[in-house]
């Protein structure tokens, strides 16, 4: 359908009260739309439905589903870029809000030097005053800023709206195959995807890496890792480390997520111990910030490579189950004419508290650009 028929459905929905998710994948021109038929709030538990899934960052807090089988589902490829409603507002920061966060890193870090951790992430949030925001424009101006990015607007009446642009992949899973993305560090891009590396960010990286083998090496096998490359998203970058793999036939979605989420690139290592000072010391709830959310069990048509020798199989394409899952990054809430920002970043034994204030200003920044 054309882009105003689509964004046209998308806000009578929005009106109505009714669930839906609008999203484009990294690199692709298609937009799709999910609308639920009702306001009931679905949820999953084994990972075994299809639909669209949204998880908070607590992996104990249940996961919502809008439901494929209880929706319609449109697209667009036509997206015109939308300045209207962009505010250009200047902003200022509370000189408590930077002195609260600088406090948290040194207590972080402390944590670390008394081997409670190696790794946590901390983080905090912002808040924008807009009294005319309108999330559809936020939503295409998102679209047309970041195009390797997976970029999304998700409402629930019951739950909120939340919009982003992520960098980050948590899983990709087709038929048996498997990869998943590494992603740490992060510093402002200046022109050049040729940047040195500090070792406190290839220490983040390396540990984010080994987190994932370690916690899939039994439910994965045939494991490849990359090398580690250097990634642009927006006016940032990062460093990059694929790993694929296959699933053992015996492993299940709901075993991989729960090994995996929330990494250590959103939460620290160990796990538990990093999600208990995020818990006991942030002070505020993170929600869907550094959650997941994206396409469960949706099918894929598989087509034989192209050839001489397949021309006689092309008929014979082969339908598989397809789960794509991103990290909840780089993402705002709106609410009560607001926009809620939320940032962070990586702490080790090597950080500086200043300088992780200013990788969180950096990050504020990317998303900012867009109101």
């Amino acid at each position: 359908m054309t882009s105003g028929d689509f964004f046209s459905r998308i806000e009578a929905q929005y009106q109505n009260q009714l669930p839906f998710v609008m999203y484009r994948k990294p690199n692709h021109n298609m937009v799709s739309g999910l609308l639920q038929e009702d306001s009931h709030l679905h949820f999953t538990d084994n990972f075994i439905e299809k639909g669209f899934v949204f998880s908070p960052f607590d992996d104990i807090q249940k996961t919502v589903l809008i439901p494929f089988e209880t929706s319609e589902t449109i697209s667009t490829s036509s997206v015109i870029s939308d300045n209207s409603g962009k505010s250009f507002l200047t902003y200022s920061v509370a000189s408590e809000t930077k002195q609260h966060h600088v406090n948290l890193v040194k207590k972080g870090v402390e944590a670390i030097e008394n081997a409670q951790f190696k790794k946590v992430v901390l983080s905090r949030q912002e808040t924008v005053n807009l009294p005319n925001a309108q999330a559809i424009s936020i939503f295409k101006r998102l679209l047309n800023t970041y195009n390797n990015a997976f970029v999304y607007c998700w409402y629930h009446p019951k739950v909120g709206l939340w919009l982003g642009a992520t960098p980050e992949t948590l899983i990709k899973i087709e038929g048996k195959r498997f990869s998943i993305m590494a992603l740490a560090g992060t510093q402002d891009y200046k022109g050049t995807l040729h940047v040195d590396w500090q070792r406190k960010e290839q220490h983040e990286q390396q540990l984010v890496t080994d987190f994932i083998v370690d916690n899939l090496e039994s439910s994965l096998e045939n494991f490849t890792v990359s090398n580690p490359e250097t990634v642009k998203a927006g006016n940032l970058l990062h460093l990059k480390t694929m790993i694929s793999a296959q699933l053992k036939s015996n492993t299940t979605l709901k075993e991989v997520i729960r090994a995996l989420h929330p990494t250590p690139a959103v939460c620290g290592l160990p796990k538990a111990a990093a999600k208990q000072f995020i818990l006991e010391h942030e002070g505020y709830n993170r929600e869907f910030y550094t959650g997941f959310l994206g396409e469960l069990n949706y099918d894929t048509v598989v087509a034989p490579r192209t050839g001489k020798r397949n021309i006689e199989n092309r008929a014979y394409t082969t339908s598989r189950k397809s789960t794509q899952l991103y990290v909840n990054l780089r993402c705002m809430q709106l609410k009560n004419q607001q926009a809620i920002i939320y940032v962070g970043g990586g702490i080790t034994k090597s950080s500086n508290a200043e300088s992780e204030w200013e990788e969180t200003v950096s990050k504020s920044l990317v998303i900012k650009s867009v109101l």
